[in-house]
């Protein structure tokens, strides 16, 4: 299973996103939807999501705050604002220890982030930000597999700067 993970888009979609998804099988957005990109994603692949603190009604009508599965035998925990590897939100940390996931998302940050975190045994990704809101300086997904409950092949897709350079003359 080919996944291609992407978060705070911010309400914009970036076209390039059609080549570099084009390979995986479902497509994960770990929050901060905006408006228009699900429109655009569901074109693409199946989709898997949370919502995060700037989406309104209409994504959380179709998506969780907290999202549990398995895929390819592996757990999955996703949730858009969780924190990462020895600073987990407390709430975020005590669902780890009791749902003892391998593979564990979110978003929020801003910040690309893949981190094993050895005492709980999780494996952390945070694909950083694809859209144009925010304090990034490269927008960044992550492309990976799920195989036999192991993540591989995981790579960061850079997309390019945050914000388009103005020329004056």
């Amino acid at each position: 299973m080919r996944i291609g993970l992407l978060a705070d888009t911010h309400g914009y979609f970036d076209k390039s996103l059609t080549n570099y998804l084009e390979e995986c099988d479902e497509i994960w957005h770990a929050g901060d939807w905006g408006p228009g990109v699900l429109e655009e994603l569901e074109k693409m692949k199946p989709i898997r999501g949370v919502y995060g603190n700037i989406d309104g009604r209409s994504i959380r009508e179709v998506f969780p705050r907290d999202l549990s599965f398995e895929c390819e035998g592996l757990r999955v925990f996703m949730t858009h604002i969780g924190g990462y590897p020895g600073r987990y939100n407390k709430r975020v940390k005590s669902i780890l220890l009791a749902e003892r996931p391998g593979l564990f998302i979110c978003g929020h940050s801003h910040i690309l982030k893949v981190i094993y975190d050895q005492q709980l045994e999780i494996l952390h990704m945070n694909p950083g930000a694809c859209g144009r809101h925010g304090f990034h300086q490269i927008r960044t997904i992550i492309r990976f597999s799920i195989r036999s409950s192991k993540v591989s092949d995981a790579e960061v897709v850079e997309l390019g700067p945050r914000a388009m350079k103005s020329h004056s003359m």
